[in-house]
């Protein structure tokens, strides 16, 4: 981020009204962009994940003042085949880093945490870790697919007195929830604080 203004100085002679200028830089806002472009740049900013890289990410954009629909059109086909492509207000960017950006590794540690878990129980752990995977990606798929609440969800798995709910007993004493809650309000700040850097 701090080596943007001088790279949109250099470009900033070459821009004209037919181009698009597309941000994925941490920290700087629509308004910072508009302001170190000439007046009639068409900006957008998107905030991707990383797992677009195998076309499973999620992303969310915002346009500046110039940008109209055929730009977000244009921007959203262009970015689909990535993943999950939504429009945002600006204000959501900061909170789609703490949710997706660094929520990927939130998954990741959850995914590590899962196989331990097994491998503690007497899994090997490439096995273990195979299962954790797929283990996210059904539940993610099922999220996505049936539309119903998570919580709702949740509670399907549970049979009174069986094993997910004692399960579910010692993640809600360690307080899972509420560390998860607070990581990603951890992060949101800290992509706020980026913007005031």
């Amino acid at each position: 981020p701090h080596i943007l203004p001088g790279v949109l100085e250099e470009i900033r002679p070459a821009v004209g009204s037919h181009h698009i200028v597309v941000s994925l830089v941490a920290g700087i806002t629509i308004q910072t962009l508009q302001r170190l472009l000439p007046p009639w740049t068409k900006v957008l900013r998107i905030m991707p994940n990383l797992p677009c890289v195998v076309q499973a990410g999620a992303m969310v954009f915002s346009r500046g003042s110039n940008a109209g629909d055929e730009e977000a059109a244009l921007l959203k086909s262009l970015l689909s085949p990535c993943g999950l492509c939504e429009e945002v207000p600006e204000s959501y960017i900061d909170i789609h880093t703490g949710l997706s950006g660094s929520g990927v590794a939130y998954v990741y540690l959850f995914a590590e945490a899962l196989a331990e878990g097994a491998v503690k129980m007497g899994m090997p752990g490439a096995l273990a870790s195979r299962i954790a995977a797929q283990t996210l990606l059904g539940a993610a798929k099922m999220l996505l697919e049936t539309g119903e609440h998570p919580a709702k969800l949740r509670g399907d798995v549970c049979t009174p007195g069986g094993t997910t709910i004692y399960a579910l007993y010692q993640l809600e004493k360690g307080a899972l929830r509420a560390t998860v809650m607070d990581a990603v309000e951890a992060a949101t700040n800290r992509a706020c604080d980026m913007a005031k850097d």
